[in-house]
């Protein structure tokens, strides 16, 4: 049978005033594994060391940081129907208010035309409803009618839709019946999430021969600056991407290390907070800060956090933060005995990182 004994660390017993003798014998034994973890513990904790180690983190390219979705509490919709959109699949009931004979109802091709009496087919696709009804005016004015009057109404609508994905409360695919900004597109979703950042992608379904397919948005100067000519117009079929804020890693003499999201002008004194402080056996005159620059290469940056200057250092997205360790910080925080049967002790050691 084995036996399972409590293990009591070195600094619990220095503050409950144990036996002399107990304590005597943890330092004995305690001297003895100083050198054997103070040569293991510098080999890994040498800079260079550090560097090789972290040197297979995954950067995450254009991370950006969180953007607080209050911002879009004055995003407004607009419905008005003669902004309905048309497109492939929409079936449209035609007036001619001059002529009976010329009314008719036509579903829109897949190449987005119509075809009425007298005029045949006629292009449709993207224009609203009133810009259609503007059009046939014209078209029967020229050649047959001296004032017409038509009417455009959408008896089914199949054609328009766009796809919100990402970083958004309720993020899939919407109805889209009318001519909208990216404002008022993104309020259909919920609005973004806490984790979303201060970049939106729109993905042009259909772009013109004069613009990209991909629109990247930055929010910051579409709302804090007021430059509304960002606030572009989305079109059916268009997806809009928000993607999820950046992140950096803190590990090392740290509490909780681990990947944390990074949040609007976070510095370094607050990236250690986020992970808890560092731990009683880390060295704050001997961090590492290994930073991603152009081309994916990294910098290393010493850092001693003793200096006020250095804890306001901003930190950057995929930025990996180390805290050396103390091996005799990690000596005394790691002895301890364990306490069994009359009589019976043990003296050991944990690794107080693991």
């Amino acid at each position: 049978m084995t036996c399972r004994f409590p293990f009591i660390p070195l600094e619990n017993m220095l503050k409950k005033n144990e036996h002399l003798y107990i304590l005597l014998s943890i330092i004995l034994a305690a001297a003895v594994l100083a050198g054997a973890l103070t040569a293991c513990s510098n080999n890994q904790n040498t800079t260079e060391a550090i560097v090789k180690k972290y040197a297979t983190v995954p950067v995450k390219e254009d991370e950006i940081t969180r953007l607080n979705e209050q911002m879009f509490a004055t995003a407004k919709m607009r419905t008005d129907p003669s902004d309905y959109l048309l497109g492939a699949g929409d079936l449209l009931e035609i007036t001619v208010f001059e002529s009976e004979s010329l009314n008719t109802t036509a579903r829109v091709s897949s190449r987005g035309y119509v075809t009425l009496p007298l005029l045949g087919q006629i292009k449709v696709k993207e224009l609203t409803a009133r810009e259609a009804e503007v059009k046939i005016e014209s078209l029967y004015r020229a050649k047959y009618i001296k004032d017409p009057h038509v009417s455009v109404f959408v008896e089914e609508h199949l054609s328009q839709r766009v796809t919100l994905v990402g970083q958004f409360k309720q993020p899939g695919t919407y109805e889209y019946p009318s001519k909208q900004s990216l404002l008022d597109v993104m309020a259909l979703a919920g609005g973004l999430t806490d984790n979303a950042g201060h970049t939106v992608q729109v993905r042009r379904h259909s772009a013109r021969p004069d613009e990209p397919n991909v629109l990247l948005v930055d929010m910051d100067e579409l709302i804090q600056e007021g430059k509304t000519d960002l606030n572009v117009e989305i079109r059916g079929g268009d997806i809009i991407f928000a993607p999820e804020a950046g992140h950096f890693f803190v590990d090392g003499a740290i509490r909780r290390p681990g990947s944390y999201p990074l949040k609007d002008n976070l510095v370094l004194r607050e990236a250690l907070l986020a992970a808890g402080g560092i731990a009683p056996w880390g060295l704050k005159d001997s961090l590492v800060l290994i930073r991603v620059a152009e081309r994916k290469q990294r910098n290393v940056i010493e850092i001693d956090l003793n200096k006020p200057e250095n804890q306001e250092m901003k930190i950057q997205p995929a930025d990996v933060i180390v805290v050396k360790s103390s091996s005799w910080g990690k000596m005394v925080h790691g002895s301890g005995v364990w306490i069994g049967l009359p009589g019976v002790a043990g003296v050991g050691y944990k690794n107080p990182e693991q």
